[in-house]
């Protein structure tokens, strides 16, 4: 502060103004680099060349950024686009591939589904469900190797069949469109040189989480997600164990 002449009101004339700066606290102040160092590390996933929505970007970050997935592998079945996408537990892109689903429209799965055959399954019973799923690499009935969503209620993720042509499921996959991408009893149908190639590695002696988006409302509702970045909005994850009903 400026030396004051009382008398005047106002720095004293005649002679130097001496400027006296106050410490702060004993410490320096604090720089931008200070600043940011304080700040939590923002994490966020690696889509390299991959085309994603915008719902699909932000929740990977969410997973990275909140470790939801507890650094393993996870995958992201967008439903409402009916396209799949795969991450190592870093949150790296690993790929993304079309999807088949359940013919049936719906979030949630009959109880006790997994015990029926599924010429007991009505058309109204074939949903894929939306939940998180802590899922793994298992055999299924016919001695093929699948990634297991929720084993409990027989829901898998597996290489594209086409033990029914009249069902043209390699056609649907190809096709740009999604509206003829509902055609399974509620399993995840992909072409087998994504599972082959991405699924199985990735999953390979380690469990991971599958993701899967709601039909119905957003996925930020189901999941308790944040927008990574946004500001007052990072929490930490309260969402564990599976999430299939």
């Amino acid at each position: 502060a400026a030396v004051v002449d009382k008398n005047g009101g106002g720095p004293p004339t005649g002679g130097p103004v001496f400027i006296v700066l106050a410490a702060f606290c004993g410490h320096a102040f604090p720089s931008d680099e200070d600043f940011a160092a304080k700040r939590p590390e923002l994490k966020r996933a690696e889509f390299a060349k991959e085309r994603a929505t915008r719902d699909v970007r932000q929740f990977a970050d969410w997973v990275v950024d909140s470790a939801d997935h507890k650094g393993m592998p996870f995958v992201i079945i967008d439903k409402p686009n009916a396209r799949v996408y795969v991450f190592d537990g870093s949150g790296h892109i690993r790929g993304a591939a079309p999807a088949l689903l359940g013919s049936a429209p719906g979030d949630h799965s009959v109880p006790g589904i997994g015990e029926r055959e599924l010429s007991d399954m009505g058309p109204q019973d074939r949903t894929t469900p939306a939940g998180r799923f802590v899922s793994g690499i298992g055999m299924n009935s016919r001695g093929e190797d699948v990634l297991w969503v929720d084993y409990d209620s027989g829901l898998s993720l597996h290489r594209v069949l086409t033990t029914k042509p009249e069902e043209r499921r390699l056609e649907r996959l190809a096709t740009p469109t999604i509206t003829d991408n509902r055609i399974s009893y509620g399993c995840i149908n992909v072409p087998r040189k994504f599972y082959e190639k991405i699924v199985a590695p990735a999953f390979q002696g380690t469990d991971g989480i599958v993701y899967i988006f709601p039909e119905r409302g957003s996925a930020r509702e189901l999941f308790g997600t944040y927008v990574v970045g946004e500001p007052g909005l990072r929490t930490i994850s309260t969402t564990t164990g599976k999430a299939r009903k």
